[in-house]
């Protein structure tokens, strides 16, 4: 990540160490991870957890450059607007970057409120579906566009919801590393599960 790297690990905190229950000088207590009750989507942001993984699935890039779909983008999977005043080619600073991942978590926090309306999530939920809104944009996962989704958020259909976090498709062909990350979100939604399955050696075959 370069020059970048400190600002941006100040930004999603110190990484998270796994901890072993079995090691605690107090055993009956419970290390948990992830709260027990489930909340309105306009009370949850984005989790360090979270955070940490968007990095490494995004990377962090300081020259503007095209994604797979042909989209000027620069920073972490940050989409040029005109008001950015950017082309393909121009470098921007750590700051800019930062900014640009602030504002864009925000819009995603917001669009996960907006989709789910009054279903409670879980903190681990929740990161999955601000990771889609984030990578795809609220507008794929309109009621137009996405029915299957919205009507499992309608039923309250928790599996169905995780059934529907597959987005696979950059202009019109499948994109392995989107495979890769549908993969990771499904995790994230179903068992709290952050790690990189690339790294893990359980990516699907």
């Amino acid at each position: 990540m370069g020059a970048g790297a400190m600002s941006l690990a100040a930004f999603t905190g110190p990484p998270v160490q796994k901890k072993d229950p079995t090691t605690s000088a107090h055993p009956t207590t419970k290390v948990v991870e992830q709260e027990d009750i489930r909340k309105p989507a306009h009370l949850l942001k984005a989790s360090e957890q979270f955070k940490q993984a968007l990095i490494e699935e995004e990377g962090v890039r300081y020259t503007v450059y095209r994604d797979v779909a042909g989209y000027p983008t620069v920073g972490v999977g940050h989409l040029i607007r005109p008001a950015d005043n950017l082309r393909v080619g121009d470098r921007i600073s750590d700051e800019q970057v930062l900014d640009f991942l602030e504002q864009d978590l925000k819009t995603a926090e917001r669009g996960v409120a907006k989709l789910v309306g009054d279903l409670p999530l879980y903190q681990h939920e929740f990161d999955a579906l601000l990771d889609l809104v984030y990578n795809v944009g609220l507008g794929n996962v309109s009621e137009k566009k996405s029915p299957r989704l919205n009507a499992a958020i309608a039923a309250k259909d928790y599996d169905g919801i995780a059934a529907e976090l597959d987005y696979t498709h950059a202009a019109g062909k499948v994109a392995r590393g989107l495979e890769f990350r549908s993969e990771r979100r499904a995790k994230i939604f179903m068992d709290a599960a952050y790690e990189d399955p690339r790294e893990s050696g359980t990516v699907a075959s």
